[in-house]
């Protein structure tokens, strides 16, 4: 093989990569994030519920949004170690919610392997939808918002 077919056929690879990519992407983007199954309907109203017991920690600043989807005790120090483990409760909860409504959301689209996509997609709107004063975490780390 020559110095210049080897050339063309890495450069080839990498636009087929490059297409892939684009090809997956597209997909997910015609995705239903929206759908509705009587699990995930379960689970929205399970984190509904929880909202009111979370929002005063996510406004003090003691809970926040991670980047990945879930949410973090940021903060223990603003959250009385009476309360600490009832908090670190809440948020496992929570965010054992959001793994398990990321997983359905893309099975119900009947495409599993999109549950990374869903969850990403997922946490840029739970970020970008969070209240002002409330903490998020970007790619520079923890900031209020």
């Amino acid at each position: 093989m020559t110095s210049l077919t080897k050339q063309i056929l890495d450069r080839a690879r990498v636009i087929l990569v490059a297409m892939v990519a684009a090809f997956v992407g597209s997909a997910f983007a015609q995705g239903n994030l929206e759908i509705n199954t009587p699990t995930i309907a379960a689970l929205k109203q399970s984190m509904q519920q929880r909202h009111a017991a979370l929002a005063p920690h996510y406004s003090s600043g003691a809970v926040g949004l991670a980047a990945d989807g879930t949410i973090a005790l940021r903060d223990a120090s603003g959250v009385p170690m009476a309360q600490r483990g009832q908090v670190n409760a809440l948020v496992a909860a929570e965010n054992g919610d959001r793994a398990a409504l990321y997983r359905e959301i893309a099975r119900a689209n009947g495409h599993p392997e999109w549950e990374a996509d869903v969850r990403a997609t997922f946490a840029r709107r739970w970020i970008d939808r969070a209240q002002p004063g409330w903490w998020v975490q970007g790619t520079g780390g923890w900031a209020r918002k």
